[in-house]
């Protein structure tokens, strides 16, 4: 059965990267290239970051309402607080699946560069090209890193969310508010980290595509 798994799982791999490798072979036909591409994505990266520091500064708000919470309607502050955290897992997923993609593309891209060092015939051009693609390289190491860094930074934030909102659910009563008042400094702080992080990368993000253009 296991074997039956890894067998599974590594067709559906080949499939991925065979789709991914068809698509890069259909877009250069029209004129759109692996480097473009790569900008393309580096940017909807970015604006997956932009759109999750908004929704997780929406979900600390509604987290502050709730344990702020004085009389009323306990439920409709749950509901709120768990629409937020849905969105927030929402944003999350999206996020991580703008990296994967800018990984791809940019894997594509180097293998492809290395591999066309080796038709020229001319040792200088040869040479200025090797440079620029360990320089192109080195930046997106950088740029790469720091995003996986801020997708790291949203862990600490969904679990907390995620706590409190199962435990908001299962206990409507003021007790259970007193109880998150003590959660509210905690998730204050790791959100604070995430958009300082997520902040980081879009910058990064900026300079790598002013780079590449």
């Amino acid at each position: 059965m296991r074997f039956l798994i890894l067998l599974l799982a590594s067709a559906a791999m080949f499939s991925i990267a065979g789709c991914e490798s068809t698509y890069y072979n259909a877009m250069e036909k029209v004129g759109v290239h692996k480097r473009d591409i790569l900008v393309d994505r580096v940017s909807e990266a970015k604006d997956a970051q932009e759109d999750a520091q908004e929704q997780f500064k929406d979900a600390l708000t509604e987290f502050r309402s709730v344990v702020s919470f004085n009389g009323g309607n306990l439920e409709s502050h749950y509901n709120r607080l768990n629409s937020e955290f849905e969105d927030s897992e929402a944003a999350a997923k999206e996020v991580t699946d703008r990296i994967n993609k800018v990984e791809s593309v940019a894997e594509a891209l180097f293998d492809e560069w290395q591999d066309e060092l080796k038709l020229y015939s001319n040792d200088r051009l040869r040479a200025d090209s090797a440079n620029k693609l360990q320089a192109t390289k080195r930046q997106y190491t950088t740029l790469i890193k720091s995003m996986r860094r801020a997708e790291k930074s949203i862990d600490p934030v969904l679990n907390a969310l995620r706590d409190n909102v199962l435990y908001l659910k299962h206990n409507l009563n003021a007790s259970a508010i007193s109880a998150l008042k003590g959660e509210l400094a905690g998730i204050d702080r790791d959100v604070q980290q995430l958009i300082g992080a997520m902040e980081k990368a879009i910058n990064e993000s900026d300079a790598f595509i002013k780079q590449l253009k």
